[in-house]
């Protein structure tokens, strides 16, 4: 326990680092299928069957990494798991509402009558956009330390609006790269349009956060903080530009860089999760608590650690079989 030094310091911030690309993994893999789900209204019945086939073998397991990091909380910090879903029961609900409402809707919509399954696609819209906008309302409250106020609760709504478009920009990036013909073209378009409210939400967002939180003003515009973290937004900036350039050239022929565009949204949400968990650093609850102060015993923790590493290669095993069984375009649905 003491191989890598004090088991006090060194074990907590493995716990918030597993947990920290655990809600990374999440939020990219989950993002896109929320996203596709998003689009729903956009598209016809029969690219809805090829949206939801494109989605379909991975669903399941990329909400394994929301249940990781989730456990991982409950395990690794305690207290802290006890004052985060206490502050958030509400959204927290709204969201697991939202995902049940999309599995039982991804499921019966395809098994119901004809007559019948317009209601279900819309279910699966409903539970798409139930669940973004609550995950990003739980985002914003918590940027602000879980404190209501008018002020906070209008930072987490502007937060949960920006994030839907995020999902939906990302989730069009996915079907450009599973989806032909038509349906390609139309997520080129929905992601062209996307861009900007993607740009606008990382422009606001990242205006309005310090001036909601003194802690992410003193981290960001402090000296030299400041132009040691310069390259984080000119990256993004890079990424953006590059982003929009690559949608103005596609479709390519023989389907050439279709999958780029889903790598640079995925650069700029590892980039924005970046500049958070710098922003939050060593809180795992803002300004109430440390992951060195809610971090359960060191013995407890080195016996979770080792399921850990077990059960962590497991995820990831099953998630690369399945990204790699199902790579390629999304073929017609069928249930025979």
């Amino acid at each position: 326990m003491h191989l890598f030094g004090d088991p006090f310091i060194w074990l907590p911030f493995v716990f918030a680092m597993l947990m920290g690309i655990s809600i990374l993994v999440y939020v990219v893999l989950d993002g896109f299928d929320l996203g596709v789900g998003l689009l729903f209204p956009f598209a016809t019945p029969s690219e809805r069957d090829r949206m939801v086939a494109s989605i379909g073998p991975f669903w399941d397991a990329n909400e394994t990494w929301l249940v990781l990091a989730i456990g991982l909380l409950l395990v690794a910090f305690p207290v802290a798991h006890g004052v985060i879903l206490t502050a958030l029961y509400l959204p927290v609900t709204v969201m697991l509402i939202g995902l049940i409402l999309r599995g039982v809707a991804f499921e019966f919509r395809a098994k119901a009558p004809t007559r019948h399954r317009a209601a279900w696609n819309r279910a699966f819209f409903a539970g798409s956009l139930a669940s973004t906008l609550a995950q990003g309302f739980m985002l914003g409250l918590y940027v602000t330390g879980l404190q209501l106020s008018w002020t906070n609760i209008a930072f987490a709504l502007l937060t949960a609006v920006f994030l839907t478009v995020g999902f939906s920009v990302i989730g069009a990036t996915w079907l450009i790269g599973k989806a032909e013909g038509v349906l390609q073209a139309k997520a080129i378009l929905w992601a062209r349009r996307g861009i900007w409210g993607l740009v606008a939400g990382i422009a606001a967002i990242s205006a309005a956060s310090p001036l909601v939180s003194a802690r992410i003003w003193d981290k960001w515009f402090s000296w030299p903080e400041f132009a040691i973290l310069a390259p984080l937004p000119i990256l993004s900036v890079v990424l953006i530009a590059t982003l929009w350039r690559v949608l103005h050239v596609l479709p390519m022929e023989n389907d050439r860089m279709a999958w780029t565009p889903f790598a640079l949204t995925t650069a700029l949400f590892v980039l924005a999760f970046g500049g958070l968990a710098y922003s939050f650093y060593p809180y795992v609850v803002p300004e109430q608590m440390t992951i060195y102060q809610a971090a359960a015993a060191p013995e407890a923790l080195i016996i979770i650690l080792v399921g850990a590493l077990i059960v962590l290669p497991v995820i990831i095993a099953y998630s690369v079989l399945a990204y790699t069984v199902f790579r390629g375009k999304a073929t017609e649905l069928t249930y025979s």
